[in-house]
């Protein structure tokens, strides 16, 4: 297995772009191995929380060195990390995981569909669908506070959808492919499990391929732990088991392979 590295990086800058979530560039050296659907394990600096964040990559500039995250407070490291100012060190390991099939894209019609914190990782996977036949962006929010859907708007038609009926479609992504009368060949997707589960379930229906990045709590992030599995149709050559580990072997799956 390749060896990941921890690094020392620095925060290159930061803001709040919405309620509770948080939007920051940072310089590193992992920016030129980043792929769409990888993530960073970021460490906070409180010596009492040994287990880093997962956090995933929403964009990578290579030319100029750094990583875009996008994430919400949800406890005491993010919120740890929501006070970083610009050339604050942040410790980061990466970078891991597999990354949606782009090769699954070339000349097909494309759906990427994200769900709140499921969106930022659609960012840089709309920048590398370059060969498909035509990309639809899906994304659904609470809310009317829309954070990335003009970033997501210069690579692709984006379509909302928004719990209260405050922006777009009121519903979920699945009400928008409807409304909109969209089709696709391919389906590439991250959010929250019931939507990842509608996804599975459409996509079966329709006979089109949908791969599904998993968004589970990760602990040591390099497979080691077996803190986060789900039942998978083949034997895991690790545990034996119908069971993968969604950091290493994951997150992303082909949606017929995983029970969800």
């Amino acid at each position: 297995m390749e060896q990941k590295q921890k690094e020392a990086a620095r925060v290159y800058r930061q803001k709040q772009i919405a309620p509770g979530i948080y939007d920051m560039w940072i310089d590193t050296s992992l920016a030129s191995q980043a792929r769409p659907g990888q993530f960073i394990s970021v460490y906070t600096q409180d010596k009492s929380a040994l287990l880093p964040r997962p956090i995933s990559i929403c964009e990578a500039d290579a030319a100029n060195g750094r990583l875009r995250i996008v994430y919400r407070v949800a406890g005491k490291g993010t919120e740890e990390f929501s006070g970083y100012g610009d050339g604050h060190r942040v410790d980061i390991l990466g970078t891991l995981g597999n990354g949606f099939p782009l090769e699954e894209a070339e000349g097909k019609r494309v759906f990427l569909m994200g769900g709140g914190i499921g969106i930022p990782p659609m960012l840089e996977l709309a920048k590398a669908v370059k060969n498909a036949a035509s990309v639809d962006v899906i994304v659904g929010y609470r809310d009317k506070e829309l954070f990335l859907a003009e970033d997501l708007a210069k690579y692709a038609p984006v379509h909302i959808a928004t719990e209260d009926g405050s922006a777009g479609t009121k519903g979920n992504v699945m009400n928008v492919i409807g409304t909109a009368g969209l089709e696709a060949d391919v389906i590439y997707a991250c959010g929250p499990m019931p939507m990842l589960r509608a996804i599975k379930k459409y996509a079966a229906e329709k006979g089109i391929k949908a791969y599904i990045s998993l968004e589970e709590r990760m602990a040591c992030g390099v497979g080691a732990c077996l803190g986060c599995v789900v039942r998978t149709r083949e034997v895991d050559h690790h545990s034996h088991v119908n069971n993968a580990r969604i950091c290493t072997d994951g997150p992303v799956y082909a949606a017929e392979d995983v029970e969800i």
